[in-house]
C-alpha cells in the first residue's frame, strides 16, 4: 500500500519515506547539518494544524530503528509546538515515545536524564503553568541551586504535565509493540503489553499522530538553558513502523 493514500508526507532536506514489504520506512541518509533533515507521516496538515485525535483513544504500532540516531525520533501525538524554521510557537503538548540522541537534553522529569529512548507526556497548555509563567526567570535562578532545585522542581514539572519513564534503548533494536491509551483522566503507555508508564496530567485538546527522524537537537532545562540546532548524519539511520493503528475506546 502506497503509504500517502493513509498518511500526510512530509520529506526535508533528504529525508525520504518508503514503503518496503509490510512496513513504512523514514530514512535519513547521511549528510551534513547545512540542512535541516526529516521523513515523517503525519495525520494533519502542518500549516492548518487541523487534528483529529482526542480521547478515548488507542494508538498502537510496531516499530524498531536501524543505525545510531544522532537527532531525535519517535511516534504519537502532539500539537506541532514547533518545528525548525518556524516563528510561529504554541505552548507544547504531547503523549509520546520519543529518542533524543546524545546531543540532546531535554531534562523536564525529575531524576531522568534528558535525552534517550523515553515515553513521555507534557502538557503546558494549562493554568497551573500560565500561573507560575511570570515567574520563570526567578525559578531559573533558583533551580541553579542543587538543593532547591531538589525541592521545589516536582512544582515546575507538574506545572507542565510531564510524566516521564526511561526505557531500554536496547528495544530499538529490534521490533517491538507499543501502545498509548489516552483516556480523559490519565494515559497509560505500554511496550509489548507490560505497563511502563501512566500518567496522570494529560492533554484534553485535540492532537495529531506524527511518526518521525531527523537531525535537530534541543535543549530545554528548568535552570533556564534552552537551545536547539542541527546535527551532521555520520551514516544512513532509519525508523521502521508496522501495523499502525487509531482506535476510539468507548
Amino acid at each position: 500500500m502506497d503509504p500517502s493514500s493513509e498518511w500526510r508526507l512530509n520529506e526535508l532536506g533528504g529525508g525520504l519515506v518508503a514503503q518496503a514489504s509490510d512496513e513504512i520506512r523514514l530514512t535519513l541518509p547521511a549528510g551534513p547539518a547545512s540542512a535541516y533533515h526529516d521523513a515523517q507521516i503525519s495525520d494533519y496538515s502542518a500549516a492548518a494544524r487541523e487534528f483529529v485525535n482526542e480521547p478515548p483513544l488507542r494508538l498502537e504500532l510496531r516499530a524498531r530503528a536501524r543505525g545510531e540516531i544522532s537527532g531525535t525520533a519517535g511516534f504519537g501525538f502532539w500539537n506541532h509546538a514547533f518545528v525548525p524554521g518556524e516563528r510561529r510557537f504554541r505552548l507544547p503538548q504531547a503523549l509520546w515515545f520519543f529518542f533524543g540522541g546524545r546531543a540532546t537534553d531535554i531534562a523536564l522529569a525529575q531524576g531522568l536524564a534528558g535525552n534517550g529512548w523515553k515515553a513521555a507526556t507534557f502538557n503546558a497548555k494549562n493554568w497551573r503553568f500560565c500561573a507560575l509563567l511570570p515567574f520563570a526567570p526567578l525559578g531559573f535562578l533558583l533551580m541553579r541551586s542543587g538543593p532547591l532545585y531538589d525541592a521545589f522542581w516536582s512544582l515546575g514539572q507538574a506545572a507542565i504535565g510531564v510524566s516521564e519513564t526511561a526505557l531500554d534503548p536496547s528495544l530499538l533494536e529490534e521490533f517491538h509493540t507499543y501502545s498509548i491509551e489516552w483516556r480523559r483522566d490519565g494515559a497509560i503507555f505500554a511496550v509489548d503489553g507490560a505497563e511502563v508508564l501512566r500518567a496522570r496530567q494529560v492533554p484534553q485538546s485535540r492532537l495529531g499522530f506524527i511518526a518521525w527522524i531527523d537531525n535537530q537537537y534541543a535543549i530545554v532545562k528548568p535552570q533556564g538553558r534552552f537551545g536547539h540546532g542541527l546535527l551532521d548524519i555520520p551514516h544512513e539511520q532509519s525508523l521502521h513502523l508496522r501495523d499502525i493503528s487509531i482506535t476510539r475506546l468507548y
